[in-house]
């Protein structure tokens, strides 16, 4: 052997010997020297320390399907790189915690000469004692892909890509960035750096990215109203650019525009109508590289008593005229109660142009129905220019067909969404945002804004502590103290955010000063009831969803109280449901009175809301609005968990983004099978097979069939009612995705109706399964027996391929494996089930959607 071939040898070793002493159990001396000759054999003598430890990571984790805790292995792995490139040598032990410490003083001192951080980093803190403060064994907590996607776009870097900070520094840095105008900067940055680094607590991208920083846009999502005159439309685009640039998505709410053939007075020529103009917005939104960070993505929205709605629901078809469609731009339609009603009752429905309906646009409700009708009859006694008459169940079930094919229009319902908003005397609620969980008033003077972060439930759960709460099991439950305490210092967070960003146009300034709203939402839940032993298929859950949001709602409100106490409550407050006493369950009533019928969700109280509602009484909010339910794809790969509310997709599959692909593995389900002796190489093999799923392996206890349903495996009417029950405690919305495992159209219809009848507010993604694009070549199908039996989804024009989750995955992939039928992902971007049986769809059209690029966090 040459001396450069002993070289490379001895510096694999060296890697991986360094990585057994914490993974003893994982890593025995025949372990080690097997992954040491398999990384030689794929590198070459002399090889770049980069890529021997390149070549390692690729060994350890083509085995995490076999044993999950290689992900925590590859961590360690990736985390020693990442430490010896930014401190510039090999260091171990104490030498190391000293260095580590250090950077963070380095850190602020170069980001502030290169002008990429705020000179106030350095003046308002003593960076001596925020360095020991920080924590560097908490880098532990991050599994493999956590940390390789926040190399890949979180961690700072200089305008030639130098990264200048480590992960606990990257918490410190975002920590300090929010704390910039505390009374006490270095006592907050320390109480926020720990519920960050030990990630209780995670706000959104933007917070993430830009804390801290000479120009800290830190809010997701913008919701802005276009003018229906040439000017308001151009300067609306205008706007759309600056937003999108700064990392911001877009909600835009189109119905003011007029439909096409409306007279134009002052020219005597027809318009139009809007799609010309939408597919100008598509080109502004697919031209921006929003902050180098993230593409452009906006979501328009369009009222479906519009005139143009029906070539609206068209817009991300493939066939046609492509000047008509908006392939980089999604889609939701606003829909009235009162459709509903006429859809439910096969009448007809009306079509008007905006220009001589104007007062819909700005009512809900009753007051719509009364308006709409009113005009129904003008329409009828010839006093109209245009309007037609259509079957609204027709135009529904043409609503539900484009859905199923291109994932789009989202279906989203503007009644639930205003008689639920708290600010109802300060405006209309227009549109959600581009994940539809936002519901804030806009104006052509006002542009909302969304700013999010979300608590992790999974990181609540403690054991030893158990009670007899419904479905408990063993010694774990959720830790509510500690949960109150992190809503508390989340709550206050997100409150200064509002005071700290950077704003792209004035609109947004003006409306986040004057109304403060905050979105703070969850995740991991799907992976807490795992811990806690319950179904998520179960009513149990529900229960779950029911109490843990009304604890949520119960500590954010009372925290926006607090804060209102002690820095005045917002400019808009007087007048606002929160000054007449109205909390978001009490809205539920009044959906009803104004429905006429009974939404069939629980709103007991079994916290003490009257101590809130006097607090409330006495000091009022900081906030207009507190609280909604991001989808969480990309923080929650960052916390390792599970994404927002949803079902964990599969135990088994691939995840795709920059850096190639990622297993995803379930490790509760791989310890309850071994903790029975069955997790073994074929159960691996029959696990693949099955996309994933354990229904059809027989040697799989049914207990642990009911608790580990994949997300295409819970009836999706079921998840429905979590999130209604959710939804009773919270002041805006959640972004839900639709799994829906079949092609039946009246199951979909059921579906959505549902979503109507338990009063939602919104609704996000359809996803379906469709055809398998996957060979089992490596597996011996008559051995594995019965075929999964998924219905196809027939939602998408191209299929895509997922890569297997198997031991040849060794090397990097560009390819991103999509799983949804219309354009939906599973969550972070892409995913598929791995290797065998069904994948999922995804239209191609969508390469640009916050969720479907994998390199987009716009709903983060």
């Amino acid at each position: 052997m040459s001396q450069h071939a002993t070289s490379t040898t001895d510096e694999i070793r060296s890697i991986v010997e360094r990585a057994s002493d914490d993974f003893e159990d994982v890593l025995p001396d025949e372990t080690v020297e097997d992954i040491v000759s398999t990384a030689e054999r794929n590198l070459y003598a002399g090889a770049p320390r980069e890529e021997i430890y390149e070549g390692v990571l690729q060994v350890l984790t083509a085995r995490i399907e076999r044993e999950p805790e290689y992900k925590r292995v590859a961590a360690a792995v990736f985390r020693a790189r990442y430490c010896e490139e930014i401190l510039g040598e090999d260091l171990s032990g104490d030498a190391l915690d000293s260095a580590y410490r250090d950077s963070l003083g380095e850190l602020i001192d170069r980001g502030i000469e290169a002008d990429l951080l705020d000179e106030r980093m350095a003046e308002r803190f003593d960076i001596e004692g925020l360095a020991a403060a920080l924590e560097p064994d908490r880098d532990e907590l991050f599994e493999y892909m956590a940390l390789d996607t926040l190399y890949q776009r979180y961690f700072l870097k200089t305008a030639d890509g130098e990264r200048l900070e480590l992960p606990q520094v990257f918490w410190m840095r975002v920590a300090m960035g929010l704390a910039l105008e505390e009374d006490d900067p270095q006592a907050r940055a320390v109480e926020f750096y720990e519920v960050l680094s030990k990630l209780e607590f995670t706000p959104s991208s933007p917070t993430l990215f830009h804390s801290g920083t000479t120009h800290p846009q830190l809010s997701s999502c913008y919701l802005t109203t276009i003018e229906d005159d040439l000017e308001g439309i151009f300067e609306a685009y205008k706007h759309h650019a600056v937003l999108s640039k700064w990392s911001g998505g877009l909600g835009n709410d189109w119905t003011n525009l007029r439909a096409d053939g409306a007279l134009i007075e002052s020219t005597g020529v027809e318009s139009t109508g809007t799609v010309p103009f939408l597919r100008i917005s598509n080109d502004v939104t697919a031209a921006i590289n929003r902050s180098g960070k993230r593409r452009g993505a906006a979501c328009g929205y369009l009222e479906c008593w519009h005139l143009d709605f029906e070539s609206f629901l068209d817009l991300k078809r493939n066939t046609g005229d492509e000047r008509r469609r908006t392939p980089d731009m999604n889609t939701a339609a606003w829909v009235p109660d009162l459709f509903m009603e006429r859809v439910e009752a096969d009448e007809e429905w009306t079509l008007f142009s905006p220009d001589e309906v104007p007062e819909l646009h700005e009512t809900y409700g009753e007051d719509f129905a009364d308006i709409y009708r009113k005009y129904e009859e003008q329409a009828d006694n010839g006093e109209l220019r245009q309007y037609e008459r259509v079957d609204a169940a027709e135009l529904w079930r043409t609503m539900l067909t484009r859905l199923f094919e291109t994932g789009h229009p989202w279906i989203t319902f503007k009644d639930p969404c205003n008689i639920g908003s708290p600010q109802d005397h300060a405006g209309v609620v227009h549109s959600s945002n581009l994940c539809t969980e936002i519901t804030l008033n806009t104006s052509a003077d006002e542009h909302a804004v969304c700013n999010l972060g979300s608590v992790n439930l999974a990181t609540h759960v403690e054991e030893g502590n158990g009670d007899d709460s419904p479905g408990e099991r063993g010694d774990a439950e959720l830790d509510r103290d500690r949960l109150a305490e992190t809503i508390e210092t989340a709550t206050r967070m997100l409150d200064n955010v509002v005071d700290l960003c950077f704003y792209p146009t004035d609109e947004a300034e003006a409306s986040n000063m004057r109304h403060r709203p905050v979105g703070l939402g969850t995740m991991g839940f799907h992976d807490a009831l795992m811990q806690l032993g319950v179904p998520m298929g179960g009513e149990d859950a529900v229960e779950y969803a029911n109490r843990w949001q009304e604890f949520v709602s119960y500590h954010t409100i009372l925290n926006s109280s607090k804060l209102a106490a002690e820095r005045g409550t917002y400019e808009s407050y007087e007048g606002s449901k929160w000054d007449r006493g109205i909390l978001p369950q009490d809205t539920v009533d009044l959906l009803e009175r104004e429905r006429s019928q009974r939404v069939p969700t629980e709103r007991e109280e079994t916290l003490d809301w009257d101590a809130v509602r006097e607090h409330v009484e006495t000091h009022g909010m900081r906030n207009s609005n507190t609280m909604a339910i991001a989808p969480t794809a990309t923080i929650s790969t960052i916390n390792g968990t599970t994404p927002s509310i949803e079902p964990v997709y599969s135990n088994l599959y691939v995840k795709s983004n920059m850096s190639g692909d990622f297993t995803v593995i379930n490790d509760q389900l791989v310890e309850d099978l071994q903790a029975r002796d069955l997790w073994d190489d074929e159960l691996v093999d029959q696990l693949k097979y099955h996309d994933g799923s354990i229904q059809e392996i027989d040697r799989v206890p049914d207990e642990l069939k009911e608790l580990y349903r994949g997300a295409f495996e819970i009836d999706p009417r079921h998840q429905l009612r979590l999130t209604a029950h959710r939804q009773t405690w919270i002041d805006q919305s959640v972004s839900h995705n639709v799994f829906f495992p079949s092609t039946d159209g009246s199951m979909l219809d059921d579906i959505y109706r549902t979503a109507w009848r338990l009063g939602l507010k919104t609704t996000y993604y359809l996803r379906t399964l469709g055809a398998s694009q996957i060979e089992k070549s490596t597996l011996d199908m008559d051995e594995y027996g019965k075929t999964q039996h998924r219905d196809g989804g027939t939602g998408s024009d191209a299929d895509a391929t997922a890569r297997p989750a198997s031991d040849s995955t060794d090397g990097d992939a560009d390819s991103s494996s999509r799983a949804d039928g219309g354009s939906a992902p599973p969550s972070d971007g892409d995913a598929a089930a791995a290797s065998g049986g069904d994948s999922t769809t995804a239209s191609s059209d969508d390469e640009l959607c916050a969720v479907e690029d994998p390199t987009c966090d716009a709903c983060q």
